[in-house]
C-alpha cells in the first residue's frame, strides 16, 4: 500500500570546505540514531533559507557565517526516512565560509560523544578521500559526490 505524502520538509545545510580542502562535518545522535551529515537544519515558518542557515550556525557552531552561493537543491523526490508521518524531503545546500573556523571544536574520531539525544560533535574530512557511504542521507551522499567531481 502506497503511503500518500502531503507535508514537505524544507532541510538547509551548509558547506564549509577549508584551505586543507576538508569539509566539515557533523556527527549527531538523533531520533535514536546515529548519524552524518553537512551542517543545517530545519526550515521554520516565517525564515528564509539564508536565514534558516546562519540560525542553524550561530545555534550549532556558535559562529556567523558568509555565504558564497547556491550550490544544489534536490531535484527529485525524495521521501523522509526517520519521521513518523511520511513528507517530502527538499534540502538545500550553500557553500559557507565559517568565521573563526580554526577555533571550532572539533574530532578526529566519527561519533565522539555519549549516545543521547541532541548528542553533536564536527570534524573535518578531507574531501577527495571521504566515501559518500560515510554520510547517512541520500541526497548528503549526491552532494558529496557532486563536490568530489569538481576537485
Amino acid at each position: 500500500m502506497k503511503v500518500k505524502i502531503e507535508k514537505f520538509n524544507i532541510r538547509v545545510y551548509g558547506i564549509a570546505i577549508n584551505e586543507k580542502m576538508e569539509v566539515l562535518l557533523t556527527d549527531e545522535f538523533r531520533l535514536g540514531m546515529y548519524m552524518t551529515k553537512f551542517p543545517g537544519g530545519g526550515l521554520e515558518f516565517g525564515e528564509g533559507t539564508l536565514d534558516c542557515l546562519r540560525r542553524e550556525c550561530r545555534e550549532e557552531l556558535g559562529r556567523e557565517i558568509v555565504i558564497k552561493s547556491h550550490y544544489y537543491t534536490t531535484d527529485y523526490f525524495q521521501p523522509t526516512f526517520l519521521l513518523n508521518e511520511p513528507q517530502q524531503l527538499l534540502s538545500i545546500y550553500y557553500l559557507i565560509k565559517i568565521a573563526n573556523e580554526e577555533s571550532i571544536q572539533v574530532s578526529r574520531t566519527k561519533f565522539d560523544f555519549e549516545a543521547k539525544d541532541g548528542a553533536q560533535i564536527f570534524r573535518w574530512e578531507k574531501l577527495a578521500n571521504l566515501h559518500p557511504d560515510a554520510l547517512t542521507f541520500p541526497i548528503d551522499k549526491k552532494v558529496l559526490e557532486m563536490l568530489q567531481s569538481e576537485i
